[in-house]
């Protein structure tokens, strides 16, 4: 069964008021391949349909095209933290604020920017442990930064793996 012109142009006209551009494209590319000569209310129609389809295209193209970069963007940071992370643990002794301090915010790079539980805590746990062996070696200047960043870093596990505990709880209960 195939439309006539007319009845072309009224599904194209109901499917712009329901806006399914894609049905009103391909109403109004129907209408073109019959030949003829198109009206303006025609040609109008034609404009609003194609305009449409290529603007939700286009914006979904930027949607994932600005996803890509914000995950490029992401890699780059993860790789800066990590490089300026291992100077750190070569050059600096394990209570040094600085090195204390890159490894509290790698971690929560971690968590909170790539979704990595496990790897912050991991990271937060080690920084930890290493600058407690290492307690004595603390010089004065820098006791207070250090041992205040070592309370974040403990805080920050203290948090993050009662958080997960919660999660893993909730998925057990969902189970059964």
């Amino acid at each position: 069964f195939t439309m006539d012109k007319a009845e072309l142009i009224q599904k194209a006209k109901l499917s712009e008021q329901a806006e399914r551009y894609d049905d009103m494209a391909a109403a109004m590319k129907a209408v073109t391949e019959q030949g003829g000569e198109l009206s303006n209310e025609e040609r109008n129609l034609l404009s609003v349909a194609y305009k449409n389809v290529v603007g939700a295209h286009r914006s979904s193209w930027h949607v994932i095209s600005s996803i890509e970069q914000k995950t490029e963007v992401n890699e780059k940071k993860q790789q800066m933290a990590k490089e300026a992370f291992e100077i750190s643990k070569t050059e600096m002794q394990p209570t040094h604020p600085i090195r204390l301090g890159l490894a509290l915010n790698f971690s929560v790079f971690y968590y909170d920017i790539l979704n990595s539980p496990e790897k912050a805590c991991s990271l937060a746990k080690a920084a930890f442990d290493e600058a407690i062996a290492e307690l004595d070696t603390l010089n004065e200047e820098s006791y207070k930064d250090s041992t205040l960043i070592m309370q974040l870093l403990r805080g920050n596990l203290t948090l993050w793996t009662s958080e997960n505990q919660g999660e893993e709880a909730d998925n057990v209960e969902g189970d059964n």
